[in-house]
């Protein structure tokens, strides 16, 4: 019995690990595409929008944004979930200043002053680091970012475990906001070549990873 409880503690640590790294790693990928000005995630291009127009820090514009949808995913359950709800807020406290105070410090790099072919690559290199971020702290199944949740949950209970789909229909939300701001305002931040490559590849970069990226983590989901 003491054996199965140390071997169990020990999994929790390092899964435990695994999960500040993803943390970090995804909001530190978040912030190089949002300085490189070639277009950031979905959601996070979403939340520059949102940021801009109510004239609020890009952090706590987050984490507002992040209750709303933890909020929204406890109706797509169909019933109230304490540990998702919780888990979920713990997770977008800390991530949403994160993706802030990284942002800030790779400003002096100027990254939007380079050249067109390396912001792209900048990019790129962090949609992958989103993406594999987001594979790593899934299957910790510990804790996550609502608006991973959100498409976890059409991935794994309506969309027969397709990680592209389940990313793409998440989407939804997000664009539509970002239309609204436009029309609102006239502009269109944080949009751009990332952004499409994000809403198209980012579900199928995460189920790639899913496998290749520290493969003994794996789901758990049960709906």
């Amino acid at each position: 019995m003491w054996k199965d409880i140390v071997l169990r503690q020990g999994k929790f640590k390092i899964r435990l690990g695994y999960l500040v790294f993803a943390i970090v790693l995804d909001a530190f990928a978040n912030a190089l595409m949002i300085d490189s000005n070639m277009g950031s995630a979905v959601w996070t291009a979403s939340a520059v929008n949102i940021s801009s127009l109510l004239h609020s820090s890009y952090g706590t514009t987050l984490f507002v944004y992040a209750v709303i949808v933890t909020i929204a995913n406890q109706f797509l359950l169909g019933k109230f979930d304490e540990h998702i709800f919780i888990s979920n807020l713990l997770f977008s406290l800390p991530f949403s200043y994160l993706v802030g105070f990284f942002s800030d410090i790779l400003n002096p790099l100027q990254l939007n002053n380079l050249s067109i072919a390396s912001r792209l690559l900048v990019d790129v290199i962090g949609l992958i680091g989103v993406s594999i971020g987001t594979s790593i702290y899934q299957r910790c199944n510990l804790i996550q970012h609502p608006n991973d949740e959100l498409a976890y949950l059409l991935r794994f209970k309506y969309l027969h475990g397709s990680a592209g789909w389940g990313q793409l229909i998440s989407y939804t939300p997000p664009v539509i906001i970002m239309i609204i701001c436009y029309f609102l305002t006239g502009n269109i931040l944080s949009v751009g070549i990332g952004t499409v490559l994000a809403m198209f590849f980012q579900g199928v970069i995460i189920g790639i990873s899913d496998k290749i990226v520290v493969p003994s983590l794996k789901h758990h989901y049960s709906f």
